[in-house]
């Protein structure tokens, strides 16, 4: 990969050189690689590229920079990001960022498997950082910042009208989904403040050592909404990889709460808490019927999109017992 080297010269100085690289698991429309880079003075720079996989449609990476300054502005707020070394376009033009790499263990089943104690101190954690997400600066996400605009009026859409349209256009009836949907509507709570949200907070999307969360990862799906959204997703059960617990599969909800409001988070009532959980099992939901359909349309045959689908049933079960129908 001849990007890697012309890289990390530009950024380093002519003759540095990368000893190592690991080609990371992530999605089709990005590459990411671990990188070991040496300058020629014996300097070693543990890395981490991101880039746009080749054949990209054009105008696929706009969200690269996006990211970017997103991650910037997370680090001005006391949110733990890898820092970034680099942003640009390479000679081949692919959209990249270079950032530092942050050791620990991002594997979720891993993480609660070698930190069994650390659940409490993660929860705080998630509760304080995702406090600080809420307060980052909206720049990066406006109409005017690098890459696309947020989307609808002010930057802001419908939460439930968004994910509606999605699933219509999948043309395949899931009248679990359609429930959910009229359910949400009708017991919707009274929104927050728009504020950054991280739109993939997860147990999978954070670095954890011994010492807690040590970066927060992803925000390719960061918008502004409703903040509670990464509240409830969190939660969602998805991400609980078989544990009980509730929180990421290490905390529980009211730890939760209290950490973030303690570190300046509005208030987030259980109620509200357990609708944006909820949402975030039919949002869930309606991706694992869009992934299916990549590899049902035949747009990309993938065993793993066929797992993904076979996932629907299961959002599906999930909704039935968060909207009280299972006890009938």
């Amino acid at each position: 990969m001849g990007d890697a080297e012309e890289l990390v010269a530009e950024v380093f100085g002519p003759g540095t050189a990368v000893e190592a690289r690991v080609r990371l698991p992530g999605g089709a429309s990005r590459e990411t690689w671990s990188l070991d880079a040496v300058t020629p003075g014996g300097a070693r720079r543990e890395l981490v590229l991101r880039l746009d996989s080749p054949g990209a449609a054009p105008g696929a990476g706009a969200g690269l920079p996006r990211e970017a300054a997103l991650m910037r502005a997370a680090r001005s707020t006391g949110v733990p990001v890898p820092e970034v070394v680099a942003e640009g376009t390479t000679g081949q033009g692919r959209a990249y960022i270079l950032m530092d790499r942050i050791e620990g263990e991002t594997i979720p089943r891993r993480i609660l498997r070698r930190f069994p104690g650390l659940g409490p101190l993660l929860t705080d954690q998630c509760g304080r950082i995702l406090a600080a997400v809420h307060r980052m600066p909206h720049d990066p996400l406006s109409p005017d910042g690098p890459g696309p605009g947020a989307g609808g009026p002010g930057g802001v859409r419908d939460p439930l009208e968004e994910w509606r349209e999605l699933l219509d256009a999948t043309g395949r009836p899931h009248p679990v989904f359609e429930l959910a949907l009229r359910r949400l509507a009708a017991t919707r709570p009274a929104p927050g403040d728009v504020a950054v949200v991280h739109g993939d907070f997860r147990n999978g999307n954070l670095v954890v050592g011994p010492d807690g969360v040590r970066a927060v990862l992803d925000w390719e799906l960061a918008h502004l909404g409703d903040p509670a959204e990464d509240l409830g997703w969190l939660c969602v059960k998805a991400w609980r990889f078989g544990s009980s617990l509730p929180v990421g599969g290490f905390g529980d909800y009211d730890r939760l709460l209290r950490a973030y409001e303690e570190a300046g988070g509005h208030p987030v009532g259980r109620a509200a808490l357990r609708w944006w959980e909820t949402f975030g099992v039919l949002k869930w939901g309606v991706i694992c019927v869009m992934q299916s359909e990549r590899h049902l349309g035949g747009g990309t045959r993938s065993v793993e999109l066929a797992a993904i689908g076979r996932r629907v049933c299961e959002n599906e079960w999930d909704l039935l017992g968060l909207l009280g129908l299972l006890d009938a």
